[in-house]
Parts: C-alpha cells; structure tokens; sequence
C-alpha cells in the first residue's frame, strides 16, 4: 500500500503535534500533512512522564496531556486530527528514508511519498547496554521516555514494594533527579549514582548543586557522587545488585538508567549532514532546512545555528525548543524565505516542593544572590561584563519573566549585581 502527501512528518512525539497545531491555525489545508509516529497514541507533552506521572496522587494520565495543553493549547486527541484533515499514522515504524525519492518504507512495507519532510524523530535514552554494562537485560531495569515506558515503570515500582523497596537512579541529570523524586514519593528507598562531583553539573554552580543535595538528603534520597555502575547483578532473571566502580554492592530491584540520550539519525546517514560527535543530530540552517532541500529537522534531532552565540551548531533537548522550532517549520514549509529561527536556551524543572528555571547561557563569572534557606535565591552568568545567563529558584511568574527579560536584553553587569539580585531584573 501507499500513500501520497505534500507534507509528512517523520516522527510522533512532542513537535509533530505542535506542527499540526501551527499548521492548523496556519490554514495549511486538509488533506496535505501527515504524520507518521511509532507510538500507539498520538503526540503528548513528554515531560510529564518524568514528573506527574510518577505521582501516587493524582497523577497525570492520558488522554489529559495531550497536545498542546503544555503550551496553553487544546488538547488534540484522535478526533482533532481528524477534524483538521490531518493523517496521523499511529503504530508505524519507519524502517528507510530515501531522500533522493522522497519515500519512505514502513516497517510493514508500506510506502508513504511526500513532497517535503519534516524529520521529528527525536532521540532514544542512552542505556547500560550502550555501556555494554553486565546485567543490563535483567529484569527490572528501566529507561523512561515514552508513555510504555512510564507504564513498566509504575509497574516496576510495586514490584520493588514487595521485593523490599530499595531503587537505585543511574545519572545525575534531568531524568536522574526527577525521577529519584517520583521514587521517593512512592514510598521507595531511593540512591542516585553518578560520576560528576555534584547534581546537574553542565549547569548547577556547586553553590547550587549543594542546596538540592541536602534537600534531596532530607527526602532520604542517597546520593553518590564520582562513581558509576560497573555491573547488575540478579537472581532467577531479576536484578538484585547494583555493583559499583568503587567496590560497593546496593541491594536493589528496580534501577532506572537516566545518563543521556542520542538522536535517532540512522535513517539518514550517507543522505544528509549530521554532526559527527556531541552534540550529535542533523545539520540544518536558519529555516531548519537540512543539506537537502526539501527535508527539515525540528526538536532534539536537530542541530541549529544558535543566534545567540554567533551561529555556533547545538541541540537543545528541550520541550521549548520542540514547540519553538515545529511553529518555525511551519512557517518556512508555508511562506518559504521568513526570518532564521532564533532561540533562547531555557531549562526548567519541578521536583518535590521545588521549581527553578534558567534561560541563556551558563558561561562566565557567577553572580549569586538571595538566601537558599528562604526558599528563593538565583544567579546571574556575566561574560564580557554582559549578562548572558540567569537561574531562578522559587520564581514566581512574573520573576521568572523578568529573569528571560534580562537574558534577552544581555544588559551591563552593575558593580553591585549581587546587592540587587532578583531586583535587579524586575526593574529592567
């Protein structure tokens, strides 16, 4: 069988549904754009698997993040594509791309021709077996990514109940903290392992780092930092073990492995330019255009000339910048020629009681202020006497607006910066 469109979509998550949002209000026309995703279900705001997810009370569950509700948009369920005449082909792995045809190949042997592409395929979980780590097909080790994966989960964390309730968090980072908490707050024994010396090190200053370290310590969270799981060890098929660089055994039945993520580029080698090495993903330009000119690359695939640092190549794993760059393709993919995408880094999260944000860039000198204990407290990043980067804790709306404000602007660094703190945005 095959299918014919002017536009497809290769990949179902986050950005293909913020795609059909912009394409949408756009009047791109019905019955010209489909997408084609792997998954079971339509796009839904993948974060949430990492945070409400996991909560013992009311947690989230689809169909209720759909997109686009993350970005203030309706919930686009099944019935809404079909309303706005736009295929989503749901179930459908893609297993060859030939770009010089413009086809593609399903894993049924299907085919689906289009006239432009859109490559959403955004990036797989790094896993133990990339580390080629003994042990890594045990039972009860998982990667969290998709809502399948969130689904095992859930069912691993009651097995860990019954199994004596001890989970041990592989990576420090984003995945790695949030889902330590989502652990925790089902009841579970919980120790994080990772080879940096402190949280979150690509960005938390160690001043930083060391206030969510003791909060997660008052939450029972064990932290060891500078070591890295070497091998599982497991029993009748089930992990048991946890061996450590450092010699030391934890007793666990679930392990959750958060240490990074690729782009998911195979489909494409020998076809278009990739970034051979970090940060990985498909070279495009300012409109999102890769070396060939009929196929463009948005969210964590691609790799996009940054304005902000003078057009230096990066790739932002990042919800904003899945929904930033879907509008942009949009744009470009209806009215060819308009502005080149450009973007402001933004990172965010919520763990427990806690809520920071971060926009710009984490280079130069440290400027911190407020007081950790109250709860609020922030830093300022300033390279060439400019600000170039900002963290909030505790922000509410307004002064986190006023936080991406200051980036944005890239004002003069006052002598007395740490004196003004948070005022000192608010007032720009």
């Amino acid at each position: 069988m095959s299918k014919a469109f002017e536009v497809v979509v290769l990949g179902g998550g986050n950005s293909a549904g913020y795609v059909a949002q912009a394409w949408a209000k756009a009047g791109g026309g019905k019955g010209k754009l489909a997408i084609v995703g792997d998954e079971p279900v339509v796009s839904y705001e993948r974060p949430a698997l990492s945070k409400a997810y996991l909560f013992p009370d009311n947690p989230a569950r689809l169909p209720g993040f759909h997109t686009c509700v993350g970005g203030g948009g309706d919930r686009q369920q099944p019935e809404w594509y079909a309303e706005q005449g736009i295929d989503f082909i749901t179930g459908t792995r893609v297993t060859g791309v030939d770009v010089a045809s413009k086809t593609l190949t399903t894993a049924a042997g299907d085919t689906i021709s289009y006239g432009k592409l859109v490559v959403a395929t955004g990036a797989r979980p790094t896993t133990l077996a990339d580390f080629k780590t003994p042990g890594h097909d045990l039972q009860g080790v998982h990667v969290l990514r998709n809502v399948q994966d969130a689904d095992s989960l859930l069912e691993a964390i009651k097995a860990c109940k019954a199994a004596g309730g001890k989970a041990v968090c592989v990576g420090g980072g984003y995945i790695g903290m949030e889902c330590a908490a989502g652990l925790a707050l089902n009841g579970l024994d919980v120790t994080v392992v990772f080879p940096e010396d402190r949280l979150m090190s690509r960005l938390f200053t160690p001043e930083i780092a060391a206030f969510y370290e003791s909060f997660y310590a008052e939450k029972g969270i064990k932290l060891l930092k500078g070591d890295i799981v070497t091998a599982l060890e497991g029993q009748d098929g089930k992990v048991t073990t946890a061996v450590l660089k450092s010699g030391t055994k934890l007793d666990c039945s679930l392990v959750l492995v958060g240490t990074g993520a690729r782009p998911n580029t195979d489909l494409f080698q020998g076809q278009l330019d990739l970034v051979e090495g970090p940060p990985g993903g498909i070279v495009v330009n300012g409109q999102l255009q890769t070396s060939n000119p009929d196929v463009y690359a948005i969210g964590d695939v691609a790799a996009f000339p940054l304005q902000l640092t003078g057009g230096n190549l990066v790739r932002q794993e990042h919800v904003t910048c899945c929904r930033q760059t879907a509008a942009h393709v949009v744009g470009e993919l209806l009215s060819p020629g308009g502005p080149a995408f450009d973007y402001l880094p933004f990172f965010y999260s919520r763990v427990f009681s806690l809520s920071w944000q971060f926009y710009g860039q984490s280079e130069g000198e440290v400027v911190r202020h407020g007081d950790p204990a109250s709860g609020k407290f922030g830093a300022y990043w300033v390279k060439d006497g400019a600000v170039v980067g900002a963290f909030l804790e505790g922000g509410s709306a307004e002064e986190n607006a006023a936080i991406k404000k200051v980036v944005v602007a890239r004002p003069a660094a006052p002598a007395d910066l740490a004196a003004q703190g948070l005022s000192f945005a608010l007032g720009l």
